[in-house]
């Protein structure tokens, strides 16, 4: 076996000085490496700059702040922006737009770390960088809508409404909008600019078609709009029809846009209204009469009560609208009241002139003022039917404060006392006088117990709620319509109450007043009473009148009628103190 060479001593040294030298180079080249992250470490490479702004060999928090030092001028100032010929000022930040300075400097190469292409870039790799912007996409949408809002144009739905029973038409029209997408692209190329040298930031124009265009204008109103106003519609409610003209409902009626169309749409509650005005609505049904309008009687139509859900007959309303001449009726499913006097009845009654009008006088007296105007008040447009006796009593009802009625004086027991409705007496020798002259037929009346001479002598009446009543009848063949007119008394002057009967004339009055006879004189009487008023006394007489009927323009008599009157005498009254208790 042969035993293996020795290693000669100087080829062992060699070796160890190699690895030596190696060993030397690689802590040199360690050292030098080490150095290099000391100095780059997380700086920005050395000559970067974002958007002309310098930010290299910073730190990434000291290269953000100069970024944002930099950059201040143009983020902040107003930037310009324009759409056609209108310019409006906004700051980027009411746009939505901005810098996002962390991400722009992690673009540019900040950040520590060992790789060696990131040493070699810091000392070798600067060069200059757009920025990173920050864009908010809700606020520079709603930002664009408003600004298209002031610097576009809105389009022009077509439009129909109805005017007095007219189509009135609004034609549609284009409109222009800022185009998003290109306005961000145009913004966001402006943002960053040198605020020296930028000029308004052009957004561009789109044209918007109108949701409504011409040809649904057309057909709305071909389709809906002209057949709805051609001609009346009538509702049928049972037995009784309302009829409504096109300048009556047109005004509930609207045509709104859906789906890009234009449909018809109806306001029940105004349809309720037009049909309450013809009708009594919901309520008790409203009897036909005759009023004086403008000083002259006219009938006041018929309204039956009618009872019906409105939002039921909207679209069957719509559908009738649509309807040619003959087909525009629409029956309507309600609960109806008919009215107890219709309106032909009410023109039966044949209530078209004065027949006959009678005045009185009065003195000055707010009671006669308050209790006369109250009964004028009540009676005033009292129609009465051929055969119907009027009562007076009926009519006003009880004198009392809750009827509208204060103290005055009556007589009582042929002298003056106070009592509620003191001077209502006034209105019943009005009423008597109005019915005498009209050929009324006279079925109770009572003159006062002694005569007053404001009255005309014979022909005067007096009442008293329960006992003593005016009643007279209608005996023509003609309606009888009666109006009662006070002029108020004042401290300066008397006051007057007219009645005047309203008909068809059926008889020419004349009357004729005898002498008075079978005087009477007065007795005189002492009081010793709170409620003692004195008098002075005069004679009662008895007196006779006659009424004579001749048919108009006759002068043949057709008959007469006799009235005779027994007036007591007015007791002369002295009052003495009451008698010590």
């Amino acid at each position: 076996m042969n035993a293996a060479a020795p290693t000669p001593k100087g080829e062992r040294a060699g070796g160890w000085l190699v690895l030596l030298v190696m060993g030397g180079l690689a802590l040199l080249v360690a050292g030098g490496y080490g150095a290099a992250y000391a100095v780059a470490s997380e700086k920005v490479p050395v000559g970067t700059s974002v958007a002309g702004v310098d930010i290299g060999g910073r730190t990434e928090a000291d290269a953000a702040a100069s970024l944002r030092a930099g950059l201040a001028d143009r983020v902040e100032r107003r930037l310009a922006v324009s759409a056609g010929p209108l310019t409006e000022r906004l700051r980027p930040t009411e746009l939505g737009l901005g810098v996002d300075y962390a991400a722009s400097v992690s673009e540019a190469g900040g950040g520590r770390s060992w790789r060696p292409r990131r040493l070699w870039d810091y000392f070798t790799g600067g060069r200059e960088l757009p920025a990173v912007l920050a864009v908010d996409q809700a606020v520079l949408a709603q930002a664009l809508a408003t600004v298209s809002q002031q610097l576009g144009a809105t389009p022009i739905d077509g439009a129909v409404s109805f005017v007095d029973g007219r189509v009135e038409m609004v034609a549609p029209q284009p409109g222009q909008q800022i185009d998003g997408a290109l306005a961000e692209q145009a913004l966001t190329e402006a943002l960053l600019d040198d605020a020296s040298d930028s000029g308004p930031v052009e957004l561009p124009l789109t044209t918007v078609q109108p949701a409504i265009d011409t040809s649904d204008l057309e057909e709305a109103v071909t389709s809906f709009a002209n057949p709805a106003v051609s001609g009346p519609v009538t509702l049928v409610f049972g037995t009784t029809s309302v009829r409504l003209q096109p300048r009556d409902f047109a005004s509930a009626l609207a045509m709104r846009p859906e789906d890009g169309e234009l449909v018809p749409d109806l306001d029940t509650d105004q349809l309720a209204a037009l049909v309450a005005t013809a009708t009594a609505g919901a309520g008790a049904p409203v009897d036909a009469t005759v009023t004086l309008v403008d000083g002259r009687p006219q009938v006041t139509k018929a309204q039956p009560g009618v009872s019906y859900a409105p939002e039921s007959i909207t679209n069957a309303f719509l559908d009738t609208l649509r309807a040619p001449e003959g087909q525009r009726e629409l029956t309507v499913e309600a609960t109806v009241a008919e009215p107890a006097v219709s309106t032909k009845e009410a023109r039966a009654l044949k209530i078209k002139e004065r027949v006959s009008s009678f005045t009185t006088a009065f003195p000055y007296a707010e009671y006669r003022n308050t209790n006369i105007g109250r009964a004028a008040e009540i009676v005033n447009g009292t129609v009465l039917a051929p055969g119907d006796t009027f009562s007076m009593n009926d009519v006003v009802g009880e004198r009392t404060r809750e009827n509208g009625f204060t103290e005055g004086f009556v007589i009582s027991d042929g002298i003056f006392k106070e009592d509620l409705g003191g001077g209502v007496s006034q209105m019943a020798t009005t009423l008597f006088n109005a019915g005498f002259f009209a050929g009324l037929e006279d079925v109770e009346h009572k003159p006062h117990s002694f005569y007053i001479d404001r009255y005309p002598v014979g022909r005067e009446a007096t009442v008293v709620f329960g006992s003593v009543d005016l009643r007279f009848r209608n005996d023509t063949p003609y309606g009888v319509l009666v109006q009662a007119v006070l002029a108020p008394s004042t401290p300066s002057s008397q006051g007057e109450l007219t009645v005047t009967m309203w008909s068809t004339k059926t008889w020419d009055i004349t009357t004729s007043t005898g002498e008075r006879y079978n005087p009477t004189p007065p007795r005189t009487r002492t009081l010793r009473t709170d409620d003692c008023y004195p008098n002075t006394g005069y004679a009662g007489f008895d007196i006779d009148v006659v009424r004579f009927f001749r048919e108009p323009g006759q002068s043949a008599l057709a008959r007469q009628e006799n009235f005779t009157t027994t007036y007591t005498p007015s007791d002369t009254v002295i009052c003495r103190p009451p008698p010590r208790r």
